[in-house]
């Protein structure tokens, strides 16, 4: 009969140099004695996956700001979300629990699988390195980087309104000055100014893309 390890092993698609430190992934507190339990590796896991999560946000969306990127960051690393990982991979059933979380229900217990997820991370992490922790942050989480958009990845009036505040103490002002094309395939023309003074002059298929678009030029202008 396979061991959870192996069990765990196969679902991971991770062969390890190390099991022994998958099997100790799945050691709760409440079943050995301290030290000889997950609950370091769940904290080594805990930063994998926050870094693995912001390198794969960051290539994603690599004009995003930092505001943006710690909001989706944060959609996606909750226990209720980590939960659900370990939930994928049956993880509850394969704990090593004491009587008494056995008893209480540990085994669906949302934060003790979440802790569980982030503890194989940090397996992963210390027995094959940062690349294959990634990876397979990359292939848990792709349905939900892919849909993940949050408020606009990629916000230049935002962050141009930051810039203009803190260098002008003035909020940029948009002009729609064009309008052409037949009406099935209409292009748009702004201009911003700050102080009356035009920074930035933008095209796109729609204002708000216009406008953004005249963002970003004067986003290069100020900030060179």
């Amino acid at each position: 009969m396979s061991t959870a390890a192996e069990v765990l092993e196969e679902r991971l698609g991770h062969p390890f140099t190390r099991r022994d430190l998958l099997e100790l992934a799945l050691v709760h507190r409440s079943s050995a004695a301290a030290g000889h339990n997950n609950e370091k590796l769940e904290f080594l896991g805990d930063a994998v996956l926050d870094l693995a999560v912001s390198d794969l946000l960051m290539e994603r969306y690599a004009g995003a700001n930092e505001g943006d990127l710690s909001k989706q960051r944060a959609a996606l690393v909750n226990a209720r979300v980590l939960a659900a990982k370990a939930g994928d991979l049956d993880l509850g059933s394969l704990l090593r629990l004491g009587r008494g979380e056995e008893k209480s229900g540990g085994r669906k217990k949302a934060s003790i699988l979440a802790a569980a997820y982030e503890a194989v991370l940090g397996a992963v992490f210390v027995d094959a390195g940062y690349a294959a922790a990634r990876g397979l942050v990359a292939k848990h989480f792709r349905a939900e980087l892919e849909r993940q958009e949050g408020p606009s990845p990629i916000d230049h009036k935002s962050r141009l309104q930051e810039v203009t505040q803190r260098l002008f103490r003035e909020t940029p002002r948009y002009s729609l000055v064009q309008a052409k094309g037949p009406d099935h395939d209409r292009a748009f023309v702004a201009e911003l100014s700050v102080n009356g003074k035009c920074y930035g002059r933008g095209e796109g298929k729609s204002k708000k893309e216009a406008e953004q678009e005249a963002a970003r030029q004067a986003l290069a202008a100020l900030e060179p």
